[in-house]
């Protein structure tokens, strides 16, 4: 497994349009036509009442931080040479909570609450969403 990347996601068939619109700076979840509930991350499911009913919607892009952890040490290339940063879990305007990074923004000035807003990082062919202090 020399030289594989552990930061890349797999992108398949399913998950496609996901990533296209991350390419375009646009996230997306999935809500339930039966439960009315959203998402994330993407699954052909609903994880809450196991519909099979579940369509793509985009997202505001808006999120509160729920909790973070600043990582100092990754042994895993390439996260080795992004230390410090910071894993967190947002909650989403539209309900998920989804595991992210929090970028530009000072360690000391994390809050739980606090404001965030989506913005995208390339890596490899993709774009993952992380997010920033907003608002």
């Amino acid at each position: 497994m020399s030289g594989a990347r552990f930061d890349l996601p797999e992108v398949d068939a399913f998950t496609r349009p996901y990533w296209d619109a991350a390419a375009e700076g646009r996230l997306l979840v999935r809500r339930c036509a039966g439960c009315g509930r959203a998402h994330h991350y993407p699954r052909e499911f609903c994880p809450h009442c196991w519909s099979e009913d579940v369509r793509w919607e985009p997202a505001s892009g808006h999120a509160t931080l729920y909790t973070w952890s600043v990582v100092h040490r990754n042994d895993l290339p390439p996260f080795g040479e992004r230390v410090p940063y910071v894993a967190a879990v947002v909650d989403l305007a539209e309900g998920p909570r989804m595991m992210t990074e929090v970028v530009e923004c000072a360690e000391g000035a994390l809050r739980v609450g606090m404001g965030l807003g989506v913005t995208f990082r390339g890596v490899g062919d993709v774009w993952v969403p992380v997010f920033r202090p907003w608002g």
